[in-house]
């Protein structure tokens, strides 16, 4: 889970971390703005129903944490609404974490100097420019309130379970190094292993047979010692 400022380097740090693992077994999610049928439900609805399956790992750029970061700067919620999120997200956090899932909550923390140079170089670059937007600079003129914000809602929601990690993004190398060791040492921990073999298979050969025996065979029938033409 990846939140930070206006080009910390969430999208970077998932194309470098993540470039070496099979494809197949991640997934990545971007949350905007909530449009559509979003709207209708409650703020967790969208990303609880994102949350990676069993065996999958689940790579979110920006999170339910925009609803008590950005949303309170903006604004866009009164205080009493977003306040009381804290404690929503803690509880939420605890139900993924006690049904198996591990969360690993990364901060990318960006100096104001490197925003601004990688502000004006995605403005410079016509190749880069489809990333930058008008709201960038918006929010850009609100800094304070963002890192007053950021510092409430991570000392406010890590937990034991669910602890923050802040790592510093200024330079694209140390972050990259940073994150990818992080999810190695937790990967490490965890683990894991692929799907246990169905049983009876010890000794199954396959060889260039014409006769479909193993079609033939009864299901749930024990083929060990099978050769399978």
């Amino acid at each position: 889970m990846l939140q930070g400022l206006d080009a910390s380097g969430k999208d970077g740090t998932i194309r470098s971390v993540f470039t070496g693992v099979n494809a197949q077994g991640c997934r990545v999610v971007s949350f905007t703005a909530p449009a559509g049928h979003e709207r209708a439900h409650d703020y967790l609805w969208r990303v609880h129903s994102a949350c990676p399956e069993r065996g999958e790992i689940g790579i979110f750029n920006r999170s339910h944490y925009e609803d008590v970061i950005t949303v309170r700067v903006r604004g866009l919620a009164p205080e009493a609404v977003w306040k009381r999120r804290f404690g929503h997200i803690n509880d939420f956090e605890r139900l993924l974490t006690d049904e198996g899932t591990t969360l690993v909550k990364v901060y990318l923390h960006i100096s104001r100097q490197e925003q601004r140079r990688r502000l004006q170089s995605r403005i410079d670059n016509p190749e880069r420019r489809w990333k930058f937007q008008a709201a960038d600079l918006e929010d850009r003129a609100r800094w304070d309130e963002f890192q007053r914000a950021f510092e409430e809602t991570l000392t406010k929601t890590s937990t034991e379970w669910a602890p923050w990690y802040v790592v510093p993004s200024d330079r694209k190398w140390v972050r990259n190094v940073a994150v990818g060791s992080l999810l190695v040492e937790i990967l490490c921990r965890l683990d894991p292993q692929p799907p246990e073999p169905v049983e009876g298979f010890t000794g199954l050969v396959v060889d260039e047979g014409r006769d479909p025996l193993l079609a033939r065979q009864e299901p749930g029938a024990d083929i060990t010692g099978t050769t399978v033409p």
